[in-house]
């Protein structure tokens, strides 16, 4: 075997997305599961300009919501409950069980209370802005 080495790639390339799409793919085959797997973005846009987004993967039985940002100008008008909702809806009925998520202390974990998500634990910092709390919620 060649000897490796190892380097930070500075974008993902076509070859690097396909090597792990196959790979993961491949693995999951191998182990008897469902792949079932899809990325997402969703945007919301108020006159053509982009005012909210909500990304992640669904894969396995799970959502998974990996960013959720909303323009600062318009937060707490329901935009980000929309977006989270607008997920929920798009993927009911497709054989997913659970949405999950994590978020940190500074930013959203009583937005994701108020949404119906069960905190599953917290990982504890020093500083509790930077504590990290994991979500779930199941998928009616």
């Amino acid at each position: 075997m060649a000897e490796i080495t190892i380097r930070k790639a500075d974008e993902l390339t076509e070859e690097i997305s396909v090597f792990t799409d196959v790979q993961f793919s491949q693995y999951a085959i191998k182990n008897g599961v469902d792949l079932n797997f899809e990325d997402f973005i969703y945007v919301a846009e108020e006159d053509g300009k982009l005012a909210g987004v909500i990304t992640g993967r669904a894969y396995y039985d799970e959502i998974h919501i990996g960013d959720l940002i909303i323009d600062e100008s318009i937060r707490r008008n329901g935009l980000g409950s929309r977006l989270v909702k607008y997920v929920e809806e798009n993927y009911k009925g497709k054989g997913y069980k659970i949405i999950t998520l994590t978020t940190f202390g500074f930013q959203a974990p009583e937005f994701y209370k108020k949404l119906g998500f069960e905190l599953e634990f917290v990982r504890e910092n020093k500083d509790p802005k930077l504590s990290k709390y994991f979500f779930r919620k199941a998928l009616l």
